[in-house]
């Protein structure tokens, strides 16, 4: 199968910004004397759409405020976090100027909303890399469902079978999978069985350079 393009993730897979989200989670929650811990962010919100996030935590705990009012304060703690501590994930750089010197052409497809990308690209000048920027913010359905995946093909005026999606969650790994893409998992925790769909599962964005610098 040839890699003639590649659809990136942004949380996880681009910036090291999924501490960012589990610390403004707990920090807003907090505020409504609701406490949480990261390991629950991982198990109820990761990987999924921030108006569906806070959604969760409202109904989960009954919280007085509008789940609107919770996402804006989320998002906006989340964005001050980026913009003044956001690191690339090891490997980013490398991978993408890769993919440029082979003429590969890469897009965005994520649940961050834009306020969200713009805080990660102006931190790490992401801007030249993804002309093409997707969010399930803008879909009917977020991932688990495949719509921004399948936006980001269009987009790239692409044929499924020629994409590959780099995720790092497994709600974003069962999205991409239901678009009928190569998927590579890049986690920590490859190995979790929870992530066995997957096409590749790798411990970092330079095990993905390896593989694809012996394809391409």
């Amino acid at each position: 199968m040839t890699i003639k393009y590649v659809i990136f993730d942004m949380d996880g897979v681009l910036v090291d910004s999924e501490p960012f989200w589990a610390e403004s989670q707990i920090e807003t929650l907090a505020q409504y004397g609701v406490h949480i811990t990261e390991p629950d962010c991982e198990k109820y919100t990761r990987g999924v759409r921030v108006d569906e996030l806070a959604t969760i935590w409202c109904e989960m705990f009954n919280l007085a405020i509008q789940s609107t009012a919770l996402r804006n304060q989320i998002v906006d703690t989340v964005c001050q976090k980026i913009s003044a501590n956001a690191q690339p994930m090891d490997g980013v750089y490398e991978l993408l100027d890769f993919l440029k010197e082979k003429h590969i052409p890469v897009a965005l497809a994520t649940s961050s909303d834009r306020q969200v990308i713009k805080a990660v690209f102006d931190k790490l000048n992401f801007w030249d890399y993804f002309p093409i920027q997707c969010t399930a913010a803008d879909e009917e359905l977020a991932k688990p469902h495949p719509a921004v995946y399948l936006t980001a093909v269009k987009a790239l005026n692409a044929k499924v079978k020629d994409c590959m999606i780099i995720e790092d969650s497994v709600t974003g790994l069962i999205a991409a999978k239901a678009a009928n893409v190569r998927t590579f998992i890049v986690n920590e925790k490859f190995n979790d069985e929870r992530f066995a769909i997957a096409d590749e599962r790798m411990a970092s964005l330079r095990d993905v350079l390896a593989k694809l610098k012996m394809e391409l």
